[in-house]
């Protein structure tokens, strides 16, 4: 056990047992993915752990696979008071306002370390903007690096012109309309249902959605493209925030700060474990050709461009505070 990670437990173990005096609390949390996605095994241990360091004085129940609100609604159930908690992809809402896909920039953070430092330098802007939209961040968890998923040998993008691509958020929609592809909006509880019936035939995404929804069983190929790491965020209602006492709010902070360490190291672990699982289930996997790299490489620095244009100074000041960090 590391240092870090026994002071955090001593946190939430100090503040048990003024915390679960208090009137007991039930808090429903919706989650996009599937209950055996790493991300909701992470959000169930945070919910375990607010709970047992309450004394179940408040009890987080986590609700997977968008099964109490769908990935595109759960933003605004938090902000409105329909439910207390929930976790969201921020760059699925990039329309509000661009910096919620800072992300998401193609080609910018390539890897869990770069992630990890551009995660430093976004977190107080984003923590505003979310509070003035009535929201509180715990934690945020990256994804793996994301790749291309087909359902062909693909060595240009001349070989995907028309494919339906499955969209997640402006950046993997954009990438598809310059790519030549028809991007389509797909949520990720839909997604092995999409491409059974043929509503798409590709997507860009990390090796643990395409193993969670057991995509070989549509697709035949996987190719490792590095082209950023989107993260997952936990918030609460700000209201429902405010009105808790500081040894509960002490217990939430402990129990989510656990949550990102130990999400970090899951997300590391199970990117491996995951595309090595494609291959084992007959996909073709391996990287993409040296020609697609180029192309991707040309598609990101128009990307990254328009994303600046759009962000603003804000975006512009994180992109440089990241680069002064590498």
């Amino acid at each position: 056990m590391s240092g870090m990670t026994k002071i955090l437990m001593a946190s939430v173990a100090v503040s048990v047992l003024a915390a679960g005096s208090a009137s007991a609390e039930s808090w429903d949390m919706p989650m996009a993915y599937a209950a055996t996605n790493f991300h909701s095994a992470t959000g169930e241990k945070f919910a375990e752990c607010v709970t047992l360091g309450t004394g179940g004085a408040l009890e987080i129940k986590t609700h997977p696979g968008g099964s109490l609100y769908s990935g595109a609604e759960i933003k605004r159930a938090i902000q409105t008071g329909q439910v207390p908690i929930g976790e969201r992809l921020l760059s699925g809402h990039q329309n509000e306002n661009p910096l919620f896909g800072f992300d998401s920039v193609p080609f910018l953070a390539t890897s869990f370390e770069d992630s990890e430092k551009l995660w430093e330098v976004a977190k107080e802007p984003l923590t505003e903007i979310l509070a003035e939209q009535n929201l509180h961040l715990l934690y945020s968890v990256p994804w793996p690096a994301q790749g291309l998923y087909f359902d062909r040998e693909v060595n240009s993008l001349e070989d995907v012109k028309g494919l339906k691509f499955r969209t997640y958020n402006n950046a993997s929609a954009r990438m598809a309309e310059l790519a030549g592809m028809q991007p389509v909006q797909i949520e990720a509880a839909e997604i092995s249902q999409a491409f059974a019936t043929g509503v798409a035939q590709g997507m860009v995404s990390s090796g643990s959605t395409g193993y969670d929804r057991k995509i070989w069983e549509s697709l035949s190929h996987y190719y490792s493209a590095d082209a950023w790491l989107p993260r997952n965020y936990v918030m609460v209602n700000m209201d429902s925030w405010n009105s808790l006492d500081d040894n509960t709010k002490n217990v939430i902070n402990g129990c989510a700060a656990m949550a990102e360490y130990a999400g970090d190291w899951r997300s590391i672990q199970y990117n491996e474990f995951t595309v090595n699982e494609l291959g084992k289930n007959g996909m073709t996997t391996g990287r993409v050709s040296d020609t697609m790299a180029g192309e991707l490489r040309a598609i990101g620095e128009t990307m990254t461009g328009e994303w600046l244009e759009t962000a603003g100074d804000q975006g512009k000041a994180i992109v440089d505070a990241f680069k002064a960090k590498q």
